[in-house]
Formats: C-alpha cells, sequence, structure tokens
C-alpha cells in the first residue's frame, strides 16, 4: 500500500469587525482557483513548523501564531489519486495585516517562483475553495 504524502493546511484568520480567512489565486493560472496556503511536510519536520514555514513561503507573512490543529484529512490528490494526509491548522494574522498584496513563491518546492495574488476574504465564504480546503472551516470558533 502507497504511503500518504504528509501535508499542511492554513486556516489563516484575521479579526477585524468579523473574521476573514486568508486566500490567494495563482496569478496567471485562474483554473488553479481559490486556495489557502497548504503543502507537504519535510522529512523530521514539525507540523507546527511545517505550517507557518509555508503561510510564509506562499503568502510572505510570518508573523502569525498557530492557534490549534483543527482536522486531519485523508482524501487522496484530486488528479492522480495518490493518497495524502492533510493536517488542517487554524492561524491567526494580526488585525493590522495588508488587505491584499502578490507574493512570489519562496522556498524549493514546486510553486517556486509562481506568483500569488493574496487576499482576506469576509466568512462565511461566497464560494467553495479549490481541492474542498474549505472543508473544515466550520471547525473554527467564531
Amino acid at each position: 500500500m502507497e504511503q500518504p504524502r504528509i501535508r499542511v493546511a492554513a486556516y489563516v484568520i484575521r479579526r477585524r469587525t468579523a473574521p476573514e480567512l486568508l486566500v490567494f489565486d495563482h496569478v496567471g493560472i485562474p483554473g488553479a482557483g481559490t486556495q489557502i496556503p497548504a503543502g507537504g511536510v519535510q522529512p523530521g519536520e514539525d507540523l507546527e513548523h511545517a505550517v507557518r514555514r509555508e503561510v510564509a513561503e506562499e503568502t510572505g507573512l510570518s508573523d502569525v501564531s498557530v492557534i490549534n490543529r483543527i482536522a486531519v484529512d485523508h482524501r487522496p490528490h484530486p488528479q492522480t489519486q495518490h493518497p495524502r494526509r492533510t493536517t488542517y491548522f487554524h492561524l491567526d494574522a494580526g488585525a493590522d495585516t495588508p488587505d491584499a498584496w502578490t507574493h512570489r513563491v519562496t522556498g524549493a518546492g514546486d510553486d517556486h517562483g509562481m506568483e500569488f495574488a493574496c487576499r482576506f476574504v469576509a466568512l462565511p465564504l461566497e464560494k467553495p475553495l479549490a481541492d474542498k480546503q474549505d472543508a473544515w472551516l466550520d471547525q473554527i470558533s467564531g
């Protein structure tokens, strides 16, 4: 049996008058859909470290705090059907975090050099996220 790819995903919440979720779109790749920061865990890497690293690499935000672990999802990759295990985390971003920005991805992953248009959107979401990434949003307390 094939071992699952170990991943993390981040629900980064900014609280102003209402909670808002950090999302991004791939610049020049509209078919990728709106997503949250997520990616693979490096061998031996702590999951909380991995989720903070992924947020920093994909959005440029480094001043976020892990609140708690939300859920572990065992859905296969939507295209390849390879098994994967994604741990979802709730993170907090400061109220002074910008509303929107563009970030060029850093790190050595497959998305290195891509540009992501990041922004905060009000909850509840008007449209679902790509790859059912919004499946666990209801686990975040208001």
